[in-house]
């Protein structure tokens, strides 16, 4: 039985749906009946008491590396997906470089069965755009729609050639897919670590320049113009890049764009000492690159901001930087850090909310559903937030296996006390 709850006296804010008011919030079946007055003759099993808290949509992070099913060593789905739900997170989009590789539905399947017996959070996945993300041969773009993936892409892997990204894109129109693009030209990146510049230099450190992103966001830029496939991009680094899609955008291409949280805050000076928390990829960039960021995610043109989780072992972080590897756990810190640009005054509250709730959503393709909003009759995801409570980031307060964050340490604001996943409790604070 699914319990009938009462989210009472708190303060709920729903970009979506432009609310921004006191409200109670009645769940039924799963689904959100009302958000105010509750239906004639509705009877709670459950009252959370929200007074002093805000009520908002559950979250949606658009890139998590769950690391099951193949590489269980660093995590698995049922203890990241318990890392979501600790942050407010109900939706997680699982990327495709898993092992086996998400290029049947087979897979699609398996983590689909692993998300629904941990019950934490809803996984859903995107398929690879070529099989075995090798770049050559088209995968079953129609066979994976049809298990409901929400798009395709190559992440970070080189493709053939340009020839072969055009026919998966075309192949991916027919089909109306969106592909998700990691802009990267290999050659220039030239197996670097770091971004090109003076830093890079001082420490002795391979670069990469703007231009292996900035050149491949003109690639992709003009392929889109010519088949007019709906196509997103992903974990943006450069500051130009962010101009060059804005200006697509305002010229009528269908391109959107999403940033990393930690990129709001680091550049190329933070791995001054080696500091292997800080290799990630795209590398971090010059300050002026984080700035034009930072303003992007505040004019609305980059329309979500994601964890980009990849949760790893402690041995992956303790060898030489080039020979570290890359990525940042981030579930954990997606809400805080969010929440943390509204105290930097570069947003309100509301707009802040949207770039991690109904922004992903779209892009994702699942706002239909009511992911991302509290739209009576649809999905009721949902999360009780307290914005002032403090909290540390350390080893004890991460619910994720993967301690690899530069923000270790950090005395961060907004703490998750309840979170809904279909009507059902996924998390409450102890």
């Amino acid at each position: 039985m699914i319990e009938r709850i009462l989210i009472q006296g708190g303060h709920v804010i729903d970009p979506a749906n432009k609310r921004n008011d006191l409200a109670d919030v009645a769940i039924a079946e799963g689904r959100i009946v009302a958000v105010g007055q509750a239906p004639d003759g509705f009877t709670a099993d459950r009252v959370i008491d929200a007074s002093g808290k805000h009520v908002i949509p559950g979250l949606v992070d658009i890139a998590a590396r769950m690391r099951e099913p193949g590489l269980e060593h660093k995590a698995n789905i049922a203890s990241e997906a318990q890392a979501a739900a600790a942050g407010g997170i109900t939706t997680v989009c699982c990327l495709p470089d898993t092992d086996p590789v998400i290029d049947t539905p087979a897979v699609v399947e398996l983590i689909r069965r692993r998300a629904k017996q941990a019950g934490h959070a809803r996984v859903v996945t995107l398929g690879a755009l070529t099989q075995q993300l090798a770049g050559e041969h088209l995968s079953e773009m129609a066979a994976l729609k049809q298990v409901g993936c929400c798009g395709v892409t190559n992440l970070n892997y080189p493709m053939l050639n340009t020839q072969v990204m055009r026919r998966a894109m075309e192949y991916a129109a027919s089909f109306d897919m969106t592909v998700f693009i990691h802009p990267e030209d290999h050659a220039l990146s030239n197996q670097g670590c770091a971004h090109e510049g003076p830093i890079a230099t001082r420490l002795g450190l391979p670069g990469i320049p703007s231009a292996a992103e900035t050149a491949a966001v003109a690639q992709h830029l003009a392929l889109i113009e010519q088949i007019g496939v709906r196509a997103h991009f992903c974990r943006l680094s450069a500051g130009r890049s962010i101009q060059m899609i804005a200006r697509a955008q305002y010229d009528g291409l269908p391109v959107t764009m999403d940033v990393a949280a930690p990129y709001l805050y680091f550049s190329d000076l933070d791995i001054a000492g080696f500091d292997s928390l800080c290799h990630v990829r795209p590398p971090f960039r010059s300050q002026q690159d984080r700035e034009a960021l930072r303003s992007g995610v505040s004019r609305g043109s980059v329309g979500a901001i994601c964890s980009d989780h990849q949760p790893h072992e402690a041995d992956a972080k303790l060898n030489p930087f080039p020979s570290t590897q890359p990525g940042i756990s981030g579930l954990d810190t997606l809400l805080s850090l969010t929440l943390k640009l509204v105290d930097d005054e570069l947003m309100t509250l509301d707009e802040a909310l949207e770039r991690v709730t109904i922004g992903p959503a779209r892009i994702l393709g699942l706002d239909g559903n009511g992911v991302g909003s509290l739209t009576v009759g649809k999905v009721a995801d949902a999360a009780v937030l307290d914005l002032q409570q403090p909290w540390e980031v350390t080893t004890e307060t991460l619910y994720s296996h993967g301690f690899n964050t530069p923000v270790m340490g950090w005395q961060l604001k907004g703490r998750v006390s309840h979170t809904l996943v279909d009507g059902r409790m996924a998390f409450e604070l102890e």
